[in-house]
């Protein structure tokens, strides 16, 4: 049940609530019919037992008129009519006692007693109204049924607006940061809209912030590495001047990395997707290495496959830079349209892939590396819709991209 939506559960809740009221008005209306059998019978039967047992006292016109007032009957003469009634009609009782014999007789609607007793015989026509009981119940029910449609609809409407917010929480969970809320209404839904329009002002306030933020910083720090590395040029050859340049080099790189991660994770990116071929994206990731080139065994089913080159090739420089780095032998990637494994020589990682997903994490600290290539990675397949899988098997490292052509 938690699972349910909430408009699933007031359709359910009203559709139940509506059936039970269409049952137990079914069920009223086949016990009334049964009830109200039994009693006219009851009365047949009375009647007919005080005309049979008061026949041999002759009662007088006046007892007898007002007799037949009383139990909304009325005589049937002695004539044509009576002979069509008996030949028309069908017997739904008939009883015989001490004072003589009744029949109950059906035309239609119309309901007639005959009684037979020593020669003397009468018939009557039943003259009581039908009862209005079950048209009565008919009609509350009828009004039951109209208020609980209007209440399921004005339910309905009043939850609409939390449908809509419920769309534009997805769109904005999907990138889209451009969205406004125009919820006017100042019930509890009106002002969750209002509080999430003004988060997602305050949001995309802050994702402003920290995108000028890092250009002008990647901007600001490029002009003194680059002066400080041709600076470094003028240096005597030595382990020193080795030193600066291979801090210089890992700075331009941390920038690179950096503008990398800017340009994935902002939320209004997309991928250029087109067709290449798995030869072209392994050759720019080769090609994308700093050094360690030649310690690379490349083993391609080559193939077509539409993607974004530029961020695959990145993608698979960074495992490749990874491996290269941590692993003790030579590094191998294995590709076909499927899948794309790059494998190295090496102990098991000692946290869950996750952990590696973050920003700025490493097995341990070292100077060949920020923790930022497997964030790089997982943003990338995020956004190109592949899955990261690792694994560790016969001592060897296996990071496996696994594509969903």
């Amino acid at each position: 049940m938690k699972d349910i939506s909430v408009s699933a559960f007031i359709n359910t809740l009203f559709a139940l609530v509506l059936s039970l009221l269409v049952t137990a008005l079914f069920l009223f209306i086949s016990w009334d019919k049964e009830k109200q059998k039994k009693d006219k019978l009851n009365r047949y039967k009375l009647i007919s037992n005080i005309l049979l047992s008061t026949a041999q006292l002759n009662p007088t016109e006046e007892d007898k008129k007002k007799f037949y007032q009383n139990f909304h009957v009325k005589p049937v003469a002695l004539n044509e009519s009576r002979l069509l009634i008996l030949s028309k009609s069908t017997v739904i009782f008939e009883g015989e006692s001490v004072y003589g014999r009744m029949q109950i007789l059906s035309i239609g609607d119309n309901k007639y007693i005959y009684l037979k007793r020593y020669g003397y015989n009468l018939m009557l026509k039943d003259m009581q109204p039908k009862s209005l009981r079950v048209k009565i119940t008919i009609l509350v029910a009828t009004l039951i049924a109209i208020l609980f449609i209007f209440l399921y609809i004005a339910i309905i409407r009043k939850l609409a607006p939390l449908k809509k917010l419920n769309r534009k929480i997805e769109e904005f969970a999907q990138g889209n940061m451009n969205i406004k809320i125009t919820q006017k209404s100042n019930d509890e839904i009106g002002k969750i809209a209002q509080s999430f329009d003004n988060a997602i002002h305050h949001i995309r306030t802050l994702l402003e912030s920290k995108n000028l933020f890092m250009r002008n910083m990647m901007h600001e720090l490029k002009t003194p590495i680059t002066r400080g590395r041709i600076a470094t040029e003028m240096v005597e050859d030595g382990i020193g001047k080795e030193t600066l340049i291979r801090a210089f080099e890992r700075m331009n790189e941390l920038i690179g990395d950096l503008a990398h991660v800017e340009r994935i994770t902002t939320q209004d990116f997309q991928p250029n997707i087109a067709q290449t071929t798995l030869n072209e994206i392994i050759n720019s990731a080769v090609n994308l290495l700093i050094s360690n080139k030649n310690k690379i065994d490349i083993d391609i089913e080559d193939s077509a496959i539409t993607t974004d080159r530029k961020l695959l090739s990145l993608a698979i420089k960074n495992l490749l830079d990874n491996a290269l780095k941590y692993g003790e032998k030579e590094t191998t990637i294995i590709a076909n349209r499927e899948t794309i494994q790059v494998i190295s020589t090496g102990k098991s990682l000692e946290h869950p892939l996750s952990y590696y997903l973050e920003p700025f994490t490493q097995e341990e600290k070292r100077n060949s590396g920020f923790g930022l290539g497997l964030y790089i990675v997982y943003n990338i397949i995020q956004r190109l819709n592949y899955k990261l899988n690792y694994f560790h098997k016969n001592g060897k490292n296996i990071f496996e991209l696994r594509l969903n052509l």
